[in-house]
């Protein structure tokens, strides 16, 4: 029987691009044989400021029903799939502001060893995508987690060119998650799971 995995996808969207992306992720995951939490990090803009946004209002809305984040779903997962939009190429107020409530865990020892990726979405081609992916994963290196990206690994990463993670061009939200970067999500997820996976039989079969 294959080497049982939890993956928690845990994102942040405001207009929905990254929301689309990670229920891609998840359910690709759950494909790949994962049990999966989708979190969501808490919103930290005031009401008036999503309101403002008729795309950011509906997403709030959309995705109502997804569970915040807690730091027990990092402690449950084996991989963790972060995503986030860029913020001048880094990343979100909403989900560092989640991360840095793990300093416990982390002084535990319970952020290491588990796989960790990441995936994004910016406005344009040249917005931030591998500047916020590098950034992010500078979290993993300090929790001593196992950063597995995609690379070049599947003949479609020749064509979406985003070695770091899957990422999506939005536009200003009217550029809608597509073939290409669903595709980069499947592969991306098979990876993570695929070596969550080995790297968790491996341990198992040292103790």
């Amino acid at each position: 029987m294959p080497t049982s995995v939890n993956v928690a996808v845990i994102y942040y969207s405001s207009t929905g691009t990254v929301a689309a992306i990670a229920r891609a992720i998840a359910k690709d995951a759950e494909n790949a044989g994962a049990q999966v939490r989708l979190r969501r990090a808490a919103e930290l803009a005031p009401q008036a400021a999503i309101d403002s946004n008729p795309a950011w209002a509906a997403n709030a809305e959309a995705t109502a029903d997804i569970p915040e984040v807690s730091p027990d779903d990092m402690v449950w997962a084996d991989a963790v799939i972060l995503g986030t939009p860029t913020r001048y190429g880094n990343v979100t107020a909403q989900l560092k502001q989640f991360l840095d409530t793990l300093g416990g865990l982390w002084q535990a020892g319970q952020l290491a060893d588990k796989v960790y990726s990441g995936f994004t979405s910016t406005s344009t081609a040249h917005g931030g995508q591998e500047s916020t992916l590098l950034a992010l994963y500078n979290t993993v290196h300090h929790f001593g987690g196992i950063l597995v990206a995609p690379g070049y690994t599947d003949p479609s990463k020749f064509v979406d060119g985003n070695p770091y993670g899957t990422s999506h061009v939005a536009g200003q939200g009217d550029i809608p998650v597509g073939e290409q970067t669903l595709t980069a999500a499947r592969v991306q997820a098979e990876r993570v799971v695929k070596f969550t996976r080995a790297l968790k039989a491996g341990l198992a079969a040292e103790n």
